[in-house]
């Protein structure tokens, strides 16, 4: 027996407050999900929508990321869209599940985005390096949503019409 349970994904979750009501960050982040993807996914180096750039449950899209030195490509399907809640994207190709959830906060306007990717297999060798994946996993979650943050900001400033 193992000293830890070989099938228990690696989970990395990071939230922000954004100064935006969820519908516009949604829209974003979820209707224009394949055209601004790549905008907060600095890792992702080629990205190409499988269905054209509708988002809905089924859609699928191709990426090649530069992770740690090593480039990886997979095939992703869209599992969950939850206008003004919730997205969700699990690889075909691979084994991961990234999650966005928004939720409203108690300042008027605001909104919490939650981003959660989880590594859904991890190799029996690679077992011994659980905590620092966890750890490269949860700084990845970070940076997530603080590119969003940013990105949600850049865009108001350059198109006041964006919340509007």
């Amino acid at each position: 027996m193992f000293p830890f349970d070989v099938n228990k994904p690696v989970v990395g979750k990071a939230s922000i407050l954004i100064n935006k009501p969820n519908t516009d960050i949604f829209v974003f982040i979820g209707e224009r999900f394949f055209e601004n993807y790549p905008k907060w996914a600095l890792e992702v180096s080629e990205f190409q929508p499988l269905n054209g750039l509708n988002v809905f449950v089924g859609a699928k899209a191709e990426q090649l990321r530069r992770d740690q030195g090593q480039e990886i490509k997979s095939v992703f399907e869209i599992t969950e869209f939850y206008p003004f809640i919730k997205l969700a994207f699990k690889g075909i190709t691979a084994p991961y599940l990234n999650t966005y959830y928004l939720e409203s906060a108690d300042t008027e306007g605001s909104t919490v985005l939650t981003f959660s990717f989880s590594l859904l297999e991890l190799e029996l060798f690679m077992r011994p390096f659980e905590k620092l994946i966890r750890t490269a996993i949860e700084e990845g979650a970070e940076n997530t949503v603080a590119n969003i943050k940013q990105l949600l900001s850049d865009d108001l400033n350059a198109n006041p019409s964006f919340g509007a």
